[in-house]
């Protein structure tokens, strides 16, 4: 079940932003304290994407240096800060349900997929006994780790929040 739902949690997460478009229940200050949360976990994601050198070593620079799973933490704040740009308890619900299964599950599911690649590399990252590495943000890179989707489905989100607090 965790390998399933941390295969599937994007589309998910698309089929969930209807019913949490339904139920938004956005103002104007709303917004204004979600969009600053969701940009704050985004600003996270690029930075992390601009460190990441996916499938070729277990990144140890930028904010890999203080979490293992920036990524996943970015996401995290994003989908908090959507939570409150839509001013409903019924989306909170939704927000943590899918946030407290489908991030572990990933993290699960990465993690192994890190230690059968890196083995040993990965547990010293994990146990915090490898050392930090060198290494500057490259935009280049968070572009070739493909962060501009993201980029695009938090703007996408924060606009349908907005139409959805002008049609009310």
């Amino acid at each position: 079940m965790t390998k399933w739902l941390a295969r599937r949690r994007v589309a998910i997460g698309f089929i969930l932003g209807a019913a949490v478009w339904y139920l938004a229940q956005p103002t104007r200050t709303s917004l204004v304290r979600g969009a600053v949360l969701a940009l704050i976990g985004e600003a996270l994601r690029i930075w992390a994407a601009g460190h990441l050198e996916k499938s070729r070593e277990v990144t140890r620079s930028g904010p890999y240096r203080f979490t293992r799973h920036p990524l996943y933490l970015g996401s995290s704040i994003i989908a908090i800060g959507i939570a409150v740009a839509s001013a409903s308890l019924a989306v909170a619900a939704i927000v943590a349900v899918y946030v407290l299964t489908a991030i572990p599950a990933a993290i699960l599911s990465e993690e192994a997929h890190l230690r059968e690649k890196f083995g040993g590399a990965y547990d010293a990252y994990k146990t915090r006994a490898a050392p930090p590495m060198e290494r500057s943000f490259s935009l280049a890179r968070a572009r070739i780790n493909r962060e501009h989707h993201t980029i695009g489905g938090v703007l996408l989100g924060l606009a349908l929040l907005v139409t959805r607090a002008w049609l009310r």
